[in-house]
């Protein structure tokens, strides 16, 4: 029997921004609470979104460094502002939708996708930036338990979304039962 290959990646960097429209700050490390992350506008009802209910937000590393090729435009610097950016998933992080999530010491499940809007692009100062992210802007997350999250953490995936591990499983055992192939 075959097992599924852990989804793994890392911690690129951390980014909070302390009210709606300040400048974003990078971080060695953040405590993640049950409403969001520490020192964020979000946690404290500030952000441009205050009542969606996005506590914490994810972005693949290869979405930004995409952007970066496609357009010129480098957000590294925390302008794409989301949360937390994990290298290893690659661009379309789709994939974690509805999954527990281990980021650092916390677990976050991704419930839904994070669409650019016009006011990242106005506070970045960078025409184009909210088109290129579309399809690559990043998972909205709930905090499952809170914990601590620092650069270069292991990010795993803990449990699939139960809709898709169904299938993966009985896949599985699907495998198992037919005969080996014969020569």
């Amino acid at each position: 029997m075959t097992s599924e290959p852990e989804r793994a990646g890392t911690v690129e960097s951390l980014v909070t921004a302390s009210e709606g429209g300040a400048p974003p700050v990078l971080r060695d490390a953040v405590e993640v609470r049950p409403d969001g992350v520490e020192n964020d506008r979000y946690r404290r009802g500030d952000g441009h979104f205050q009542l969606d209910g996005c506590a914490v937000t994810l972005v693949a590393a290869e979405a930004l460094a995409a952007v970066r090729e496609e357009t010129g435009i480098d957000v590294r610097d925390g302008r794409h502002r989301r949360n937390v950016v994990v290298d290893g998933f690659g661009a379309e992080m789709d994939g974690l939708l509805d999954a527990t999530v281990a980021v650092g010491d916390a677990l976050l499940r991704p419930t839904r996708r994070r669409p650019p809007c016009a006011h990242v692009e106005e506070l970045a100062g960078e025409d184009g930036l909210a088109s290129a992210l579309r399809n690559r802007g990043g998972l909205c997350c709930d905090v499952v338990e809170p914990g601590r999250v620092a650069i270069d953490d292991a990010v795993r995936v803990r449990e699939a979304d139960p809709r898709s591990a169904g299938a993966a499983i009985a896949e599985r055992l699907a495998d198992r039962e037919r005969p080996p192939d014969r020569e």
